[in-house]
């Protein structure tokens, strides 16, 4: 009964993480032109560029990551950020969440807000929404870096080539937007 009851609330953690992740999107980020870290952040900065969806990228981006940790981390725990990052993409696709406000402090600041809830739910009940995180996984067992570490170059790699196609004001409010999630995650 007890693992019924876990598993359950596991469920229910993943699916509130997917639906304030995805309200930190597509109700904050994306309608004011910001994007996150990770793999999420590079979906929605090739979605800006490209025009393409993001629902879309973000399962196409996360894909090798997830298969890379099905053959190092675990079957279970792949499955479930499988589901959960293919989750995600459903969300973001079908649902219509409203645009919560064009002011881009709070924008950012909220957006990274939600997204960082999101995030933790989501690992709290056993999954990921980001592939970075396995990614970063991997590489800390293999090099010695931090988990923390690898994200931080990843990102700042990336808001640096943001900064330079995106304009340094939309990159900067995206980097108040990843400090506001990561403070969120370890919450």
């Amino acid at each position: 009964m007890v693992d019924v009851r876990t598993k359950f609330i596991n469920l229910c953690l993943v699916v509130i993480g997917i639906l304030s992740a995805g309200l930190g999107l597509k109700g904050f980020l994306v309608p004011n032109g910001f994007i996150d870290g990770g793999v999420t952040g590079t979906s929605m900065f090739i979605s800006e560029l490209s025009n393409l969806p993001l629902a879309l990228l973000i399962l196409l981006i996360n894909t090798p990551f997830v298969i890379i940790g099905y053959r190092q981390i675990g079957k279970v725990f792949s499955i479930r950020s499988s589901v959960a990052i293919a989750g995600l993409a459903l969300a973001i696709f079908f649902l219509k969440y409203p645009t919560i406000t064009e002011d881009k402090l709070l924008a950012a600041i909220f957006g990274g807000f939600f997204l960082g809830l999101g995030i933790g739910l989501a690992m709290r009940g056993g999954a990921v929404l980001d592939g970075t995180e396995i990614l970063a996984i991997l590489v800390s067992r293999k090099i010695g870096i931090t988990v923390g570490d690898f994200i931080l170059i990843f990102n700042i790699l990336l808001f640096s080539t943001a900064a330079s196609f995106l304009g340094i004001e939309a990159a900067l409010y995206s980097m108040l937007t990843y400090f506001a999630a990561s403070r969120m995650v370890d919450f």
